[in-house]
């Protein structure tokens, strides 16, 4: 779909546990994710961000409101529609990076297309990915072993962006890396943003925020925005 936001959460509560033990990750959240917008959502440990990112990754369901993915109401009692809409719709970027290490690094970053139905769809080749993340051709043919930390986590961005996601979702993406490999990566989502991608980052680091076009903060499971 072309119109409407890349997200939506309306009204969106998560609760966690029964009667006494009951918890509320989210309360009574709103959010409106623009397409083509570098979001970043910060909090500490426990607020609720890292909920919220399971939200919009489909990973998780809402115990109250609505979630919708690029137009597309998140089901909340078909657990094969929603790994459809995931697969098909969004991207995910972790703070570990997920290669296969018998796969080549063409092969890791083409194994999501396994799951898709890519049918009248054109989707960038290997080697656009890899042009798009700012790594040589030549790295195609080695495997995870043969490549350094952020060379690694720039793959796993790569593979997530080879289904031509709606959005993509990333959870404390320099989290294992020395500030040099921050710095680059940070940098390909700034590149990734010029060309118009929708980017969801979830951090407690400022300064990770600061790249971002617009930032939220999480605080008691209930979201603001930020000046």
């Amino acid at each position: 779909m072309d119109e409407g936001p890349a997200a939506l959460l309306e009204d969106v509560t998560k609760e966690y546990g029964e009667g006494a033990s009951r918890v509320e990750a989210l309360k009574h959240v709103n959010l409106t994710v623009r397409r083509g917008e570098f979001l970043a959502v910060i909090g500490a440990s426990g607020s609720g961000k890292s909920t919220l990112l399971h939200m919009l990754g489909c990973m998780d369901i809402a115990t109250h409101g609505k979630v919708e993915i690029d137009g597309h109401p998140v089901p909340k009692r078909n657990d094969s529609e929603r790994t459809l809409l995931r697969g098909e719709k969004i991207g995910f970027v972790f703070q570990s990076f997920y290669l296969l290490s018998d796969l080549t690094i063409r092969e890791n970053i083409e194994l999501p297309r396994v799951f898709l139905r890519a049918k009248g769809r054109t989707l960038p080749t290997a080697e656009d990915l890899v042009d798009m993340v700012n790594l040589p051709r030549r790295v195609l043919n080695r495997r995870p072993t043969q490549i350094s930390g952020g060379e690694a986590q720039r793959v796993a961005i790569a593979r997530e962006l080879a289904n031509d996601p709606s959005i993509l979702l990333c959870d404390e993406p320099t989290g294992n890396l020395d500030t040099a490999n921050s710095k680059a990566i940070m940098e390909v989502f700034d590149n990734l943003s010029k060309e118009k991608a929708t980017i969801v980052v979830v951090t407690h680091n400022p300064a990770i925020a600061d790249h971002a076009m617009r930032r939220v903060s999480m605080k008691d499971g209930m979201l603001s925005d930020v000046p």
